[in-house]
């Protein structure tokens, strides 16, 4: 008998795929608008005869008295790939003496590690600034993700991995006289490659949109990511030029779209792998 399509299983995703991109899309359409009309509530539902010209501008020129868009990008950007490659690294290697070396008080290392998943931000916030206020790192780049580098959830994803690596493997790895870095190299890593796209995805997508530490740490222009700036440029209502707002949203949108468009199939493998 052929298979009748369950209507209500693609209705149900096509209503979730119009409330995820008729707000793309009235931004799309809203930064090709006159920013008056935009101010008045006219927003259509249809492009405006402004045009892409608003892109090239605020690239280029920035709004409201903030920097070029292409160097609040290129911040975030630098921002973004700095946590997300820190995170990893340093989560990789934290959980790999955890997994497999045998040192005193290891479990107590695993459990203070993740205990901190149990702080919010907020508690963490202000003795961090103050950390890297003792370090001369405000106001500087390295500021900005120095201190988001350690994450004890990639910690925690990381170990599960590596505990579930047959013993077998590392004895005989052990045996063929890989050593720990070897057997890191040539066998941890490999195993872990699609974990690791996942989490690169994740991480990077986090790093892009972090709001409130770069607020903190960074009031010299030159350092705004791009989500301070659409902040700034948003100003007092009245004086808003909301095309210049909306087009710099889908500018920033961009970036962490081709990042998951380009390692989706990684991505979708990294979070659905069973055990090794």
């Amino acid at each position: 008998m052929r298979n009748r399509p369950d209507y209500l299983a693609h209705g149900i995703l096509a209503l979730g795929v119009v409330l995820f991109a008729l707000p793309v899309w009235l931004v799309v359409a809203g930064s090709t608008q006159d920013s008056n009309a935009i101010a008045r509530g006219e927003l259509s539902l249809l492009p405006g005869s402004s045009g892409l010209s608003v892109y090239w501008r605020v690239l280029t020129q920035g709004t409201m008295g903030t920097e070029p868009v292409w160097h609040m990008l290129l911040i975030s950007l630098g921002m973004a790939l700095a946590i997300a490659v820190g995170k990893i690294a340093i989560s990789v290697l934290s959980a790999y003496a955890v997994a497999f070396f045998r040192f005193p008080f290891r479990q107590i290392a695993f459990w203070l590690i993740f205990i901190t998943l149990m702080l919010p931000v907020e508690v963490r916030i202000i003795p961090t600034y103050t950390v890297m206020a003792d370090f001369g790192l405000i106001n500087r780049f390295n500021g900005l993700w120095i201190p988001l580098i350690a994450s004890a959830t990639a910690t925690l994803l990381f170990r599960q991995v590596f505990v579930a690596i047959p013993d077998e493997l590392v004895e005989a790895a052990r045996m063929d006289g890989a050593g720990p870095l070897r057997f890191l190299r040539d066998i941890v890593l490999p195993v872990s490659a699609a974990n690791i796209a996942a989490l690169f995805v994740i991480l990077f997508v986090y790093g892009w949109n972090q709001y409130l530490w770069p607020l903190l740490v960074a009031t010299n222009p030159n350092l705004d990511t791009i989500v301070i700036g659409i902040v700034k440029m948003i100003g007092v209502e009245t004086q808003t030029d909301w095309s210049a707002v909306m087009a710099t949203a889908v500018l920033a949108l961009l970036p962490p779209v081709i990042v998951v468009v380009v390692m989706q199939r990684w991505f979708v493998a990294g979070l659905t792998e069973g055990e090794k």
